[in-house]
């Protein structure tokens, strides 16, 4: 008797699994993020009790630990660490600089670029030159350029509606402009950091020497926006002033690290793989909590909001916390080498690293025919305000996996205060809101589900949602 009743309940639980409508299981996943989320717990802990996570930092090695135990608790089929080397820079201690000019110094807000070099125990004194693009600093060349630092200030563009076409507009800048600088024999660069608020912090970031040798290199900083502004009027008024800065960072050999991966095998199609994830690792002078532990966060609980709305996916799962994407992106690559060794079929991938603002839809990198299909799904976010569904590109750690076939995503919350965090002291958990992160948790647990049911190309004709 025992065993029929059991039979039964089973048999119920599994018929209202396949024939609740989407609108309904839409619905219980964002009522449960919103009522009973676990998203903002877990960024707690991981922006207050650890902090900042440089990749190769003692801190990142806590935030694997952390998350991997968290991950266990939830009841997967599958948690495990993914091993991989990364490098390992320190800022060593905080950054100096002034400007003198007619006797008179005064104090400036500058950050070291990831993976400058330092300037020395004495600090680096210097006239300096005002640029806004590599193609006035080679207009220049070496005999304006010589024994100068290189003030890189061209702002982000402010009339542009996505801040990060603004943010891709100029970081160039940030990225090469030592390299570039150190091919007309500037002494040092300091860059205006990538912020479209006028404020005080500096926003550090990822900068390369590219095939530079060591002897050419030259120390990289960003100065906060005020400052830079100071600096620029400044040198309208005393071209010959003088720039002082030091910094003492330092880059080592690479250690180990690791992606931090769980898993739900798949009922039905087990070799089918559905991922979802953000990047474990952040800069090291607020504590992440923008970039990138919301995404971290959301994408933990993705799997935990799909298991307790009752949800059994018919693919293979998995949320992957991937490490070095901030200097390297040596997790992601990793992770995509692995999965071309065991021919492991990635049929979509949703990244979230945008922030935990409030969501606003998604970018989709896919083909025509995919998107067609997302596109018959957009009716369904309209009552949760997610409008923008666009092709485009998806998230730098889930990017290494595209195929012909397979569907890339990112998250795309409301960008207009993203910037005022990026990279700095500020991007810490106050200045992350617990509903807007949850509901980001819902968006994309919703997407997922849509793709576990549905799968990708060919498109099946039944159960299609019309707009």
């Amino acid at each position: 008797m025992k065993i029929k009743v059991f039979t039964l309940i089973l048999c119920v639980v599994f018929s209202f699994g396949f024939t609740q409508t989407d609108e309904k299981a839409l619905k219980d996943i964002y009522k449960t993020s919103l009522t009973n989320g676990k998203s903002y717990d877990w960024l707690e802990h991981l922006s207050n009790a650890i902090g900042g996570r440089l990749s190769g930092s003692k801190n990142a090695e806590l935030a694997v630990q952390y998350t991997k135990a968290e991950l266990e608790k939830l009841g997967l089929d599958k948690v495990w660490l993914q091993p991989v080397m990364v490098p390992k820079w320190e800022r060593g201690e905080k950054e100096m600089a002034y400007i003198e000019s007619s006797g008179s110094i005064t104090k400036v807000n500058i950050c070291a670029l990831g993976g400058s070099i330092a300037t020395g125990e004495d600090g680096i004194k210097a006239q300096v030159i005002e640029v806004k693009d590599f193609k006035e600093l080679e207009g220049l060349g070496k005999a304006k350029v010589k024994g100068k630092i290189v003030f890189y200030n061209r702002p982000m563009q402010a009339d542009l509606i996505s801040t990060f076409d603004a943010y891709g507009g100029c970081v160039n800048q940030r990225y090469a402009g030592a390299m570039e600088a150190s091919k007309y024999g500037a002494t040092g660069v300091i860059v205006r950091s990538m912020n479209l608020r006028d404020d005080d912090y500096p926003h550090t970031g990822s900068m390369s020497y590219g095939d530079l040798l060591v002897s050419q290199r030259i120390p990289s900083a960003a100065i906060s926006t005020n400052d830079a502004n100071l600096l620029s009027d400044a040198l309208k008024q005393d071209t010959n002033l003088q720039f002082y800065f030091k910094q003492s960072c330092k880059q080592f050999e690479d250690v180990q690290s690791y992606n931090v991966i769980g898993e739900i095998t798949g009922s039905e199609f087990p070799d089918e793989y559905i991922i979802v994830g953000g990047h474990l690792d952040s800069w090291d002078l607020g504590d992440g909590a923008h970039d990138d532990g919301a995404g971290v966060v959301q994408s933990m609980d993705v799997l935990r909001l799909l298991k307790e709305s009752g949800i059994i996916p018919k693919r293979s799962l998995r949320v992957v916390l991937f490490m070095n994407e901030e200097n390297g992106l040596r997790g992601a690559t990793e992770y995509a080498r692995v999965a071309k060794e065991k021919n492991e079929n990635h049929i979509f991938a949703l990244e979230s690293d945008a922030g935990g603002f409030t969501p606003r839809g998604f970018s989709f990198a896919t083909n025509d025919t995919n998107f067609n299909q997302i596109l018959g799904w957009k009716a369904l976010f309209k009552p949760y305000l997610i409008h923008y569904f666009e092709k485009g590109g998806s998230g730098a750690d889930v990017g290494p996996l595209k195929s012909e076939t397979n569907v890339l995503a990112g998250l795309r919350p409301d960008s207009q205060r993203y910037f005022d965090h990026h990279h700095a002291a500020n991007d810490t958990f106050e200045h992350v809101n617990k509903r807007e992160l949850e509901l980001g948790a819902a968006t994309m647990t919703s997407l997922v589900y849509l793709f576990d049911k549905y799968g990708v190309n060919p498109v099946p004709n039944s159960n299609k949602i019309k707009d």
